[in-house]
């Protein structure tokens, strides 16, 4: 069963780094980045995509579209009055994740936050960069306090990253 369009929020929060940042002072700021930003005003983004970079220091850049994620990366499905939510891995990255829970039911008002670390080499001289993706998803939220407070389910899919 199709989605309702405007039955999902999602804010999608990606933050990249190298291994300058795997410590110290870099690390701090890095582990101080935000997991959940305010949704902005102008009207119910249905994907609030969140780049940060150790390039940037990891100053947040934003981006709002009306549109439900890319369903290679994020699952939806409608089962009666709940919604099924599943987060696809990213392809080529490691560590390989074979065994995953893989499904979360949401009821109308619940949200759910969904971390999950990659490791990514760099096919020019393979040189490693790590990526922490942060997934918030909220089925028929109240846009006043989508992602604020603790989320009605969390999956925390962070592995050592070598």
């Amino acid at each position: 069963m199709t989605i309702p369009f405007v039955d999902v929020v999602t804010q999608w929060i990606r933050t990249t780094w190298t291994k300058q940042s795997r410590g110290g002072s870099a690390a701090a700021r890095r582990n101080s980045a935000p997991i959940a930003f305010p949704i902005p005003a102008d009207g119910l983004p249905l994907l609030h995509e969140v780049e940060m970079s150790e390039g940037d220091d990891f100053s947040p850049r934003f981006s709002a579209r009306r549109e439900l994620p890319d369903p290679a990366r994020i699952a939806l499905h409608q089962a009666g009055r709940l919604l099924s939510v599943e987060l696809v891995p990213e392809p080529g990255t490691r560590p390989a994740r074979w065994h995953r829970g893989s499904m979360v039911l949401l009821a109308p008002g619940q949200w759910l936050r969904w971390q999950i670390n990659y490791r990514l080499t760099h096919l020019c001289d393979g040189a490693w960069s790590y990526r922490l993706d942060t997934l918030n998803l909220a089925y028929r939220p109240d846009p006043a306090v989508a992602f604020t407070g603790v989320p009605t389910r969390f999956l925390d899919e962070r592995t050592r990253l070598a």
